[in-house]
């Protein structure tokens, strides 16, 4: 089946287009074409809004009331992905924070159990822990942080296989060998919830660690007599890190700092979680942000849309580059660029269609 985008604004991922269309055709794209005629396609009149690549969150904890992290079962992935459309995202990473064996293993079998059936979205599961620092726990629980051993991890990555695709580990903690058993299983590691020096940062990243999580956020700070793994992510590292932009994780003049220093290194997450009031992680909505019953900030409110409004508006950041930052980015971090992340023939037809006021009116997921 082909389908015509026409009457919009078309951010391909490297180039802004006015007075062109979008040829899709079986779930890819086609061409992209000037406004000269329609042929057999089937029409999406864009209302003079935006067409842009469909968003990709990396990390996530549950929506619409169903935290995955504590109630790990395909209805709670059933739920995200709604939360996840409803702000543009077309695909997102179940993300599961610092849990108990039981229900990490609950958490693997929710995700293969989804992608079997063929349901739409998941790129894999992010384990956030078990292997961070307490030191830097946030609001994560000490009582199921654990210090990996490499039969452990063998037996972990066995139950998983293709379905563990991120986990988010303390590189202070971990050894070059479980690095390694992570990496040549094809997961990618990132460096987060961690009080790691800035030479410890800068070992675990020649060790294997391709991104870092959260930036500034439950990681050694930068001051001027102790770099710590924001210093080394925003001096020497050129490795991709992620940032909540809702200005309660990070302030919008902080973000600003380090984009012009990360440039398109810098890539957006939603860290959302939802209501939940049963479990280890009982999170409390106040005002746009999420707390544990006790006030801790424990994670955001955000849908990639408000994200990607939060970064132009109260940032300063450009449309286009913001756009990049919630699905070319990435889909770079996760090796998915070639089929994902940007308006191309052959790559695929995950698309959002949003207004100017930054409304998503539609997410088309083939």
């Amino acid at each position: 089946m082909k389908t015509l985008f026409h009457n919009g604004i078309i951010h391909t991922g490297t180039e802004t287009l006015h007075g062109q269309t979008v040829l899709t055709e079986d779930g890819l794209i086609k061409s992209i074409l000037q406004n000269d005629g329609t042929g057999d396609a089937d029409l999406v009149d864009l209302e003079g809004g935006h067409l842009a690549p469909a968003f990709i969150d990396l990390q996530i904890y549950g929506g619409r009331g169903r935290l995955f992290s504590d109630h790990p079962s395909v209805e709670s992935l059933k739920a995200t992905y709604q939360y996840c459309l409803e702000g543009g995202a077309a695909y997102f990473q179940p993300t599961m924070a610092t849990q108990t064996d039981t229900l990490m293993d609950q958490a693997i079998d929710a995700v293969r159990d989804y992608q079997d059936q063929g349901l739409k979205g998941i790129l894999g599961l992010h384990l956030e822990g078990p292997y961070i620092n307490p030191l830097k726990r946030g609001a994560h629980r000490e009582a199921y942080i654990q210090k990996p051993d490499p039969a452990k991890v063998s037996a972990l990555l066995a139950r998983a296989g293709r379905h563990l695709t991120m986990m988010t580990l303390a590189p202070e903690r971990c050894d070059a060998q479980v690095i390694h058993q992570l990496t040549e299983a094809g997961v990618v590691v990132s460096a987060g919830h961690t009080n790691a020096t800035y030479d410890e940062a800068l070992v675990g990243f020649t060790r294997g660690i391709t991104a870092a999580t959260h930036l500034f956020n439950a990681m050694s700070p930068l001051s001027h007599r102790a770099t710590g793994m924001a210093g080394a992510l925003l001096g020497k590292a050129n490795i991709p890190v992620s940032i909540v932009a809702d200005g309660h994780h990070v302030d919008f003049a902080v973000i600003g700092i380090a984009k012009r220093l990360l440039g398109e290194k810098l890539f957006l997450i939603t860290d959302a979680v939802t209501e939940n009031s049963e479990g280890s992680y009982q999170h409390r909505l106040d005002g746009d942000m999420y707390v544990l019953p006790d006030g801790t900030l424990s994670g955001s409110a955000l849908t990639m849309i408000q994200a990607v409004k939060n970064c132009v508006e109260r940032v300063g950041i450009s449309l286009s580059e913001a756009l990049r930052m919630a699905s070319l980015y990435p889909a770079r971090v996760m090796g998915l660029d070639g089929r994902l992340g940007s308006i191309a023939p052959g790559k695929e037809a995950a698309l959002v269609w949003f207004d100017g006021n930054y409304r998503v009116k539609k997410v088309f997921a083939p």
